[in-house]
């Protein structure tokens, strides 16, 4: 892996990624843009402890363009984008309407693909591995932020889910605190550290998982994905390194060398799930990583204390039709007290993903 970086014309930075070690980068950002302006405000909710970010300045950012003039494919013939060459294997750049910047964090862009028709699923696996090289590249650079503490790489597909851009892309959030979610599971990890005297959640949800069968999908030498037992979403797969890790960059290269076969396959399963013919399945596919050492999450229960290495790295893919032709919506239960109602038993998912692999 080759990589370059660069600065657009309003001073965000842009990082070339490429497979090629004689890869060359020269072109610069002709655009007259303006020095990117962000009123991106992180907010504290006293009822519930979280945060919000506000974010006003989104409104006027870059929503569904015709396919020539998306922003996100290469500069070609004249006609001038975010990335300035003519071709690229991946790319990483700020994002101009970032949700969180300066001292609220950091938000990023990742092209994985110069095509603007292609998808994830559509890659080579030597391709996948690059992304995937990518994503652990910026989660090392980014925790090196003073306002970064946990770092997310997600990709959202599909207009269902609310995506503006067709390109196949995704995003990187570098939070500046530890996110709700990820507090939760570290609460958890550390009261069942404590009733088990040191075991480790994670690992014993895999080993039952593994255990049972029912609702494994995929498995490889150094992966597992499975359907939670307590699933959310109507098909929804969670992948896990064999390795326990807590972050990419602490991937080793076996488990490096095999993600792409694995994160590919799922990712064709999902497309095949509600039968030939239908739509691309609109998913979200999402990082788990710990937070960096020194989080307040580490230490807000002193007599049962969790470290980074007790996290574990993990995906979790999952899509919100339920159905062909029906989504599945947040509504009264889930949006107002987070409570989810799954329409579809894992069971079923598991094997309704099992029965569609590639033959």
């Amino acid at each position: 892996m080759k990589k370059t970086s660069t600065r657009l014309a309003d001073g965000r930075e842009l990082v070339y990624y490429d497979r090629r070690d004689d890869a060359v980068r020269e072109a610069a950002d002709e655009r007259p843009l303006d020095p990117v302006a962000t009123a991106s405000e992180i907010r504290h909710d006293p009822l519930l402890g979280d945060s919000v970010a506000i974010a006003s300045h989104r409104q006027g950012r870059t929503y569904h363009p015709p396919a020539d003039q998306c922003p996100l494919c290469p500069t070609r013939e004249g006609r001038l984008s975010e990335i300035p060459e003519d071709d690229y294997d991946v790319v990483v750049f700020e994002n101009r309407f970032p949700s969180l910047a300066g001292d609220s964090g950091r938000c990023e862009v990742v092209c994985f693909t110069s095509d603007h028709q292609a998808s994830f699923s559509s890659l080579t696996q030597d391709h996948a591995r690059l992304v995937l090289e990518a994503w652990a590249d910026r989660t090392a650079e980014l925790s090196k932020l003073p306002s970064v503490t946990q770092v997310f790489p997600f990709e959202n597909r599909g207009p269902e889910i609310g995506v503006t851009l067709g390109h196949p892309h995704g995003q990187i959030y570098a939070y500046p605190f530890t996110t709700p979610r990820t507090a939760l599971m570290l609460r958890s990890l550390a009261a069942h550290k404590a009733a088990t005297g040191g075991r480790n959640l994670f690992d014993d949800v895999v080993a039952e998982e593994r255990a049972s069968g029912k609702r494994i999908v995929l498995e490889g030498e150094h992966w597992t994905a499975f359907v939670p037992y307590a699933a959310h979403w109507p098909y929804e797969v969670h992948l896990y390194p064999k390795r326990r890790v807590p972050d990419l960059p602490a991937l080793g290269e076996e488990a490096r060398t095999e993600f792409p076969q694995i994160y590919l396959e799922l990712l064709r399963r999902f497309d095949r799930i509600f039968g030939e013919g239908q739509p691309q399945t609109p998913y979200i596919s999402a990082w788990h990583q710990a937070p960096f050492t020194g989080a307040d999450a580490f230490t807000a229960d002193p007599a049962h204390p969790v470290d980074r290495d007790d996290f574990a790295l993990h995906l979790e893919l999952f899509t919100i039709r339920r159905t062909t032709g029906k989504l599945k919506f947040l509504a009264g239960s889930e949006s107002g007290m987070n409570v989810f109602i799954n329409d579809v038993p894992p069971e079923t998912a598991a094997q309704r993903l099992r029965e569609v692999a590639s033959s």
